[in-house]
């Protein structure tokens, strides 16, 4: 017994403590956590800074190969052709899908949120099938809907198909915000003898506007960079996306890139901007409190 204490005293002295060995493995997975993330925002942001440098590319035919640097691409931007075009129409598009699919989507949301109702449960599952559904599918399906119709296709069948897919993504996002919303609030506004249309207006949308602007800019961006199931159902209308395509066979020019940085240019300054203004609100909030 005296010979197995005493090899078990000098094993505890050999062993180093465990505290040390713990604090090694955080301290590696926190590192190899760190430059995992930094290699996968580099890969990210590679086809981004190849976007913005080869817009400045003094291009010929093609602008793949750098042949020097020049402003004329951004000063001239619509002198190639089809390409403002192209550029407005996915404007055009993505702006009149964005409002139906918000309005639609919110008015959605509220719905299946504070209501209950026989096909409550199967008006979420349809509500996610478009979400679900592969978008060749998606496109191929209602590019036969609109030809058995006999629809001309053009920007409205294009429209119709982005607020099909874009309401979902509307409700999903609003209805989270609505299911965070306080009912105590709107009875309030009730019991102050309130109108039904003079507590949304004051007090649920207010609160909701945060979530259906979110909703709006993703629904925006997923209408805009849409290429399959517009390519399905867009005829002779050329959007963004489409040029792009196109032009790929023979070598995307330079005022593409131009048009993508302007927009990846823009997308940023007014996520600054939103942020900046928050933390102002948030420190005057801060300072009257």
């Amino acid at each position: 017994m005296t010979i197995q204490a005493g090899a078990a005293v000098a094993d505890a002295a050999t062993t180093p403590p465990r505290p040390a060995r713990r604090g090694f493995r955080l301290g590696v997975g926190r590192w190899g956590l760190a430059i995992y993330a930094i290699i996968a925002l580099v890969f990210l942001l590679i086809p981004i800074a190849y976007t913005i440098a080869f817009s400045f590319n003094d291009s010929r035919r093609t602008n793949i190969v750098w042949r020097g640097f020049t402003l004329d691409n951004w000063l001239t931007v619509c002198n190639s052709q089809g390409v403002c075009e192209a550029f407005g129409n996915s404007v055009l598009i993505a702006t009149v899908s964005t409002v139906i699919a918000t309005a639609l989507g919110t008015a959605i949301a509220i719905a299946l949120v504070r209501y209950r109702f026989r096909a409550r449960a199967a008006t979420t599952l349809l509500l996610f099938l478009p979400m679900a559904t592969p978008e060749v599918v998606l496109g191929a399906g209602l590019a036969a809907q609109f030809l058995s119709a006999g629809v001309q296709k053009g920007l409205g069948t294009i429209i119709l198909a982005h607020v099909m897919f874009c309401i979902s993504f509307v409700v999903v996002t609003v209805r989270a915000r609505v299911a965070s919303l306080d009912p105590a609030l709107e009875e309030a506004g009730r019991d102050l003898y309130a109108s039904p249309a003079q507590v949304f207006w004051r007090i649920t949308f207010p609160l909701l506007l945060p979530g259906i602007i979110a909703a709006a800019l993703l629904s925006f961006a997923l209408s805009f960079d849409d290429f399959i199931i517009t390519n399905f159902n867009s005829g002779p209308v050329v959007t963004f996306p489409k040029y792009v395509y196109t032009a790929a066979a023979r070598g995307i020019p330079a005022e593409a890139n131009v048009i993508a940085s302007a927009v990846f240019l823009l997308a940023i300054a007014i996520v600054i901007v939103a942020q900046l203004t928050a933390a102002a609100r948030r420190k005057r909030m801060g300072s009257t409190s």
